[in-house]
């Protein structure tokens, strides 16, 4: 049977570049990505307008093209959702279970959906955070995650549906403007960087936290889904990590490009508050032992690939 893959919420920073790996795989006219506006720049496949609140326009997605996998990534991040929390929380939390509901009437094969570091807590072990542990997110954000968690492997257990997730660091990518994360310093800092020369941090220093390069993310998305599902050991969501870093690091090794770079720190961001609720590192072994993760990009080679492309990209834009 050939794929038919749906993308819902494909605007936004693991949509855009998740769309061209799956197009290179599996042909553009198989992947059709979808969003509640046009995006900014076309790409090639089809694309359709859909809310994912809406769910009879969400039905009439199905049935029109009767997908054999869905990508879920339609979300309203950390700190977005802390000014719209009960927005977000319908986002976020009727938007999966729309897509789990119809996904099991129309017999798609798999579902991926992203979770996050997020539903961890200030009672979580901040070092090496484990699979398993308390988990008290302080979020809504972060709330709305560890309950769709929850649906994620209740839908595998109660109707079979093939549902596979990510816990997913901060991500860092040159190819997508910064949206409303916590982490999202981490790819502003580059903009700035390469812009004025100085960036002005809205986290402290030495606020270490999980990350990842985006091009680490997606090849770890893909492996997960081309995993064979009896090795699969994980139905809520998989710890998944690259390198953990701070603010003062992440400077420094911009610096070994741009001598000349500059950084201060805001003080009473209300992001660092939901910072200091995460965990400084992640333990990601189930995903290494069960299908053979391993990160590819440490925090030098992330700082290169991201200042030689994004100054290519700002050239041209």
């Amino acid at each position: 049977m050939e794929e038919s893959i749906i993308i819902i919420g494909s605007n936004g920073q693991i949509g855009t570049e998740l769309a061209t790996a799956l197009r290179l795989k599996y042909g553009e006219s198989r992947v059709v990505t979808s969003d509640i506006r046009q995006p900014i720049t076309a790409s090639p496949g089809p694309f359709e307008i859909v809310n994912v609140l809406d769910k009879e326009a969400l039905q009439s997605l199905f049935e029109k093209y009767r997908p054999t996998q869905v990508y879920l990534l339609a979300a309203v991040l950390s700190a977005v959702g802390e000014q719209q929390p009960k927005m977000a929380w319908d986002l976020n939390m009727t938007g999966l279970l729309n897509v789990l509901d119809l996904s099991v009437e129309y017999g798609v094969n798999k579902v991926f959906w992203p979770s996050s570091i997020a539903v961890f807590g200030p009672h979580s072990p901040k070092e090496e955070t484990p699979q398993y542990c308390v988990m008290d997110p302080n979020t809504v954000y972060g709330l709305s995650k560890q309950a769709g968690e929850r649906w994620c492997e209740y839908y595998f257990n109660k109707y079979g549906l093939d549902v596979r997730s990510i816990r997913y660091p901060g991500l860092i990518s040159w190819k997508a403007a910064p949206g409303g994360g916590t982490t999202d310093y981490a790819i502003h800092i580059f903009h700035e960087a390469l812009r004025k020369g100085s960036y002005t941090c809205f986290l402290s220093a030495d606020t270490r936290l999980p990350m990842l390069y985006m091009e680490d993310a997606i090849r770890g998305t893909l492996q997960l889904m081309d995993a064979p599902s009896e090795k699969l050991t994980i139905r809520s969501s998989y710890n998944l990590t690259g390198p953990s870093f701070t603010p003062s690091d992440l400077s420094e090794a911009i610096k070994q490009h741009i001598p000349e770079f500059s950084i201060d720190y805001a003080e009473n961001d209300p992001r660092q508050a939901i910072a200091d609720g995460w965990p400084s590192s992640i333990n990601d072994e189930y995903a290494r032992n069960d299908w053979g993760w391993k990160p590819q990009f440490d925090l030098a080679a992330l700082t290169a690939e991201m200042i030689s492309n994004l100054k290519q990209h700002l050239e041209t834009t």
